[in-house]
């Protein structure tokens, strides 16, 4: 019954954005093909183009109408059409979407990983040297935004150094296959991917700390010192595993920050991805490609939240009884 009504909020949650997404140009005043896509645009489009969106969009019918129509078209994957690329919105996504796609998870997963890695060790180590490098370090850096990180690794690395590439996901015309396309992409990934989980690793270091220092001092770690358990297993089993559970929490409430951070820093590295996209659908006024580009992040950032709700009991089960 919680699992159902936990999904249910989330289905609720997922009808307003949708409900949003389609009455907002609707409430805009003017014709809503205009509103959809700007004047210039409509100056730019032939008379055909405009009676063939106004079809698709259903916009000679009712209000009702066109909000069936619309979720028709989302339910088959029509997002609407690109004039800027001439093409289906959805189509145009699936070509950059798998970029960001691989940048945010790895970026999730490792700056999560490290985060937490660095705060066990750190917690553990209250007072000591470590402790004190490792927090005035992380305090540092959380005051530093994912694009600053980034322009100082691409001027440093990429210019001064010249040991990474200064953009793109590929080298364009190499011709790589199999092995060596792989390491060309983790090339051309590795400076917006460490800009992410330097500046995103601080939350998940310093959460994990502070838990680390207050578990310390909990019964059951007292026990398994009188027990005669390792400091390792004492610091990852028992003190550690407590650690998980607000760690994951801040990992998926952060993730639509990290989305946007992302965004940013795909247009510092000009990576083909849903943050470039972005860029150039708003400097095209493509206001149907900016609409399903928003659309599509908004719901990738409901399905994380609902598989870290969801991941909750299985890290710990004390959660089943939290009501």
């Amino acid at each position: 019954m919680k699992k159902t009504g936990l999904v249910a909020n989330y289905v609720i949650a997922l009808l307003v954005i949708l409900a949003i997404n389609f009455i907002l140009p609707r409430l805009m005043p003017g014709d809503p093909l205009q509103a959809i896509y700007g004047n210039e645009a409509i100056l730019a489009m032939t008379p055909q183009l405009q009676e063939e969106l106004i079809r698709r969009f259903a916009l000679d019918r009712s209000l009702f109408e066109q909000m069936v129509s619309y979720l028709g078209s989302l339910c088959r994957g029509d997002l609407g059409y690109s004039y800027f690329y001439n093409a289906p919105v959805a189509g145009v996504i699936l070509g950059f979407l798998p970029w960001t796609m691989l940048l945010t998870g790895l970026a999730l997963v490792l700056s999560t990983l490290l985060g937490l890695f660095l705060g066990i060790e750190s917690g553990y180590r209250r007072g000591r040297l470590l402790d004190k490098v490792l927090l005035g370090g992380n305090m540092l850096l959380s005051g530093l935004p994912d694009f600053f990180v980034g322009i100082l690794l691409l001027l440093f690395f990429g210019v001064f150094l010249s040991l990474a590439p200064l953009a793109g996901a590929v080298e364009p015309y190499a011709g790589h296959s199999g092995l060596a396309l792989a390491l060309d992409v983790l090339r051309h990934l590795a400076l917006p991917l460490a800009a992410l989980v330097i500046a995103r690793m601080t939350g998940a270091y310093l959460l994990t700390r502070n838990t680390m220092v207050a578990t310390l001092g909990s019964a059951y770690i007292l026990t398994a010192r009188a027990k005669g358990c390792t400091d390792s297993s004492i610091r990852y089993r028992h003190a550690g595993r407590n650690s998980l559970l607000p760690v994951i929490t801040a990992a998926g409430m952060q993730f639509a920050n990290l989305v946007t951070g992302t965004l940013f820093i795909e247009i510092v590295f000009s990576y083909p991805g849903m943050g470039s996209l972005l860029y150039k659908s708003l400097l095209a006024r493509d206001y149907p490609l900016l609409e399903g580009i928003l659309l599509l992040v908004a719901l990738i950032v409901l399905l994380v939240n609902l598989l870290v709700d969801l991941l909750y009991p299985k890290l710990d089960p004390r959660v089943n009884y939290a009501h």
